[in-house]
């Protein structure tokens, strides 16, 4: 059984990791700024909740029972990511502000972020201590969005606040999504 501190390292090093909802909130803190993209915290927290939580309960059970259900998962984030990486890849119309990040997209993003796998399946798991890994996982996910979200806001403040600079960003965003969709794909028919 891994210690406290053994499971906050595990997650904060997950949760660190670039991937697809922290591509969001950087996107977003260097769009909205820091306080319109710590907004947006909540939507995330939802969505990892809505996958970790029944996969901490019972996902390993049904997973061994139904493989496939696992490779669907997995092709569904794959799924996902490439509409989300196709969107910010499309210049932003006239009505839309220039934010490509709105709350939806970071909740579906989330639940369906393929970390969640890891974090349901390996390590919030503990039929006596899920209550404390749970609200242990939901602070540092607050932690590490608002680090993601303030880091946005320094590309923002840096200059990133200019049309062009956005621009750039959102197409970085876009190509980082995509290669995460092919991996995602691969890794769902490799399985």
């Amino acid at each position: 059984m891994m210690t406290t501190l053994d499971l906050t390292l595990a997650l904060l090093a997950l949760l660190l990791t670039p991937g697809p909802t922290n591509s969001l909130v950087l996107l977003a803190g260097a769009e909205r700024g820091l306080a319109g993209a710590l907004r947006l915290i909540p939507a995330e927290l939802a969505g990892y909740f809505l996958t970790v939580v029944p996969l901490a309960l019972a996902g390993t059970t049904v997973l061994a029972d139904h493989q496939g259900l696992r490779t669907g998962l997995t092709l569904a984030a794959a799924v996902w990511v490439a509409v989300l990486a196709v969107k910010l890849w499309r210049v932003p119309g006239p009505d839309s502000a220039g934010r490509s990040v709105d709350a939806r997209a970071l909740f579906v993003t989330t639940a369906l972020n393929p970390k969640t796998l890891i974090f349901g399946l390996v390590l919030l798991p503990s039929p006596d201590r899920l209550a404390g890994n749970l609200t242990l996982f939901a602070g540092l996910v607050v932690l590490v969005a608002a680090l993601w979200a303030a880091i946005g806001a320094v590309l923002r403040a840096g200059g990133s606040h200019q049309p062009r600079a956005i621009f750039v960003l959102r197409r970085l965003a876009s190509v980082w999504l995509a290669a995460i969709s092919v991996v995602l794909v691969a890794r769902g028919v490799g399985a």
